[in-house]
């Protein structure tokens, strides 16, 4: 906060060089927002029916709407920029508006009647896996092509063997940009759906690289939306690839370019504004905090976070690139991987070791960080130029999305699963939990790798081959049209979704299983 001493301290820095007065960016926080008569109600917001619904299953918040989901009065705003500041975005939830200002405009601003407090902002990057290296071809064999070994690996193909691809679900998306240019994105039979986008460091509604934007910008962005949206069947196919996007470009590339925590929190705002059922983000914030500040509660990207998991959005994020030790006093976490009910990826090889860069927990006050690993070695996706091209990439930027479209078909199936219930079914049903029924005691692997299928059948009998809580006609239908040899096995398994008995063949001893077993 802005106090007189923080004030005074920010206005003695010294001047650049240059002739013109040095412009800071901060954040500016209002005093309460107007509360209609009656209380706060949806028709007050800007969130879309989706985001209702979602909120009416699955917020912990008292309520659907508060006054945090209220506009900020427009004519505060103005007046803030009648100072002479530059807007840059503003954030309902925090009830502030993000702004670049001279020593001067900031005294101004201060002056404001409706001004209760300000803070400076601070640079931050996204979290850069390794370099990208070619894919020869981009296959690797299968219909999953050079994406396989990472979807077996958690057990993707046992849910798309189920019917499970993404339908009806929406992930949001932040990262640095998206170029859709590429095959995989472009396919007759799953091309990318995009439902909205907004760009946050250029204020426009295209999340491409655009005119001045450093070469580099896109690629980030451009490999986390190919692990889970590609579908070029024998080159490549992505974890989510039937889902439907929003897309949220929240960060600058080039290094000299000044881009806060303010983009993300105002990103994750339009994620969950328009329905959102999942966000990921492979971005990182750490050179401005210490370790002890990653409680939970203090950067503003893990207090955003805090109030859209409230609000019934699930969410993930990447634990880092920062290394671990052996020491389970200390974490190299990156905000906002410590937030209170976000699911932080750590990354294995796909061997299922641990990555040597993964970033290790706890968190501050001492809760199991990160939660959960999928493989962030050499993972494969699309090449971020050319348009035919596939490329390996590491880092906890890739294990992230993995882990996120594998949160996707879980929540597709599974609609009784809210943020806590999946979080725990992925970290009970993880790797190393299954071999010792605890987390890591370093704090280097959370609970493991996750297996998505398992994680999705949790509570449910072997027979609810559909997973939806009960065993009937459905399921009945499902075994019949795979009666005799299986010509369509799961590729994780070997077997068909209906061989009950793991013989090899769907038959009478399948049926009396599942009919034994019925619930109508």
């Amino acid at each position: 906060m802005l106090t007189a001493a923080v004030l005074s301290a920010l206005l003695a820095l010294p001047a650049p060089p240059a002739a013109e007065a040095p412009r800071r960016a901060v954040w500016v926080s209002m005093a309460g927002k107007a509360i209609p008569k009656g209380g706060v109600r949806p028709e007050h917001t800007p969130l879309t029916p989706r985001a209702l619904e979602r909120r009416a299953r699955l917020r912990t918040d008292k309520g659907l709407v508060d006054a945090r989901d209220l506009p900020i009065d427009p004519a505060r705003v103005a007046g803030v920029l009648a100072t002479g500041a530059t807007y840059r975005t503003q954030s309902r939830w925090l009830n502030a508006v993000s702004v670049e200002a001279s020593d001067a405009e900031l005294r101004a601003i201060m002056r404001l009647p409706f001004v209760r407090t300000a803070w400076p902002l601070h640079a931050s990057q996204p979290d850069a896996p390794d370099a990208s290296s070619p894919v020869e071809g981009g296959i690797a064999g299968g219909a999953y092509g050079s994406m396989e070994s990472q979807l077996l690996q958690i057990d993707i193909p046992s849910l798309h063997a189920r019917g499970f691809h993404g339908e009806g679900m929406v992930i949001g998306v932040l990262d640095t940009g998206f170029r859709r240019v590429h095959e995989a994105f472009n396919s007759a039979e799953h091309p990318l759906s995009v439902i909205a986008e907004w760009d946050f460091v250029s204020n426009d509604g295209n999340t491409d690289i655009e005119t001045g934007d450093d070469p580099n910008q896109h690629k980030h962005g451009t490999w986390i939306l190919g692990t889970l949206a590609a579908y070029k069947p024998g080159s490549a196919v992505g974890a989510a690839y039937a889902a439907r996007f929003i897309l949220a470009k929240t960060e600058a590339y080039a290094t000299e370019t000044v881009v806060e925590e303010d983009y993300y929190a105002a990103g994750l705002e339009f994620i969950e504004m328009h329905g959102a059922d999942i966000a990921t983000s492979s971005l990182g914030y750490i050179d401005w905090y210490l370790p002890e500040d990653l409680d939970g509660q203090t950067a503003i990207t893990t207090q955003a976070v805090n109030i859209a998991t409230a609000n019934g959005l699930v969410c993930l994020t990447a634990a880092g690139n920062q290394g671990h030790d052996s020491d389970p006093a200390t974490n190299h976490l990156v905000a906002p991987s410590d937030a209170l009910s976000v699911i932080a990826c750590g990354a294995a090889d796909i061997a299922g070791a641990t990555a040597s860069f993964s970033s290790d927990g706890p968190s501050a006050d001492g809760r199991i960080k990160p939660e959960v690993l999928a493989c962030g070695v050499a993972v494969a996706t699309v090449h971020s130029t050319n348009t035919t091209g596939y490329s390996a990439v590491s880092g906890t930027s890739l294990s992230t999305p993995l882990v996120a479209g594998a949160a996707a078909l879980i929540l597709q199936a599974r609609r009784d699963y809210g943020v806590a219930s999946i979080r725990s079914a992925l970290c009970e049903t993880a790797s190393d939990f299954a071999l010792s029924g605890t987390h890591d005691p370093l704090f280097v692997r959370g609970f493991g790798v996750i297996s998505a299928f398992d994680a999705a059948k949790k509570n449910r009998a072997a027979e609810d081959l559909n997973l939806d809580g009960a065993v009937n006609a459905q399921d009945l239908a499902t075994l019949l049209s795979t009666w005799g040899s299986c010509n369509d096995p799961d590729p994780s398994t070997g077997y068909c979704i209906s061989d009950l008995t793991l013989d090899g063949i769907t038959d009478a001893a399948d049926l009396a299983r599942l009919l034994g077993n019925w619930t109508g």
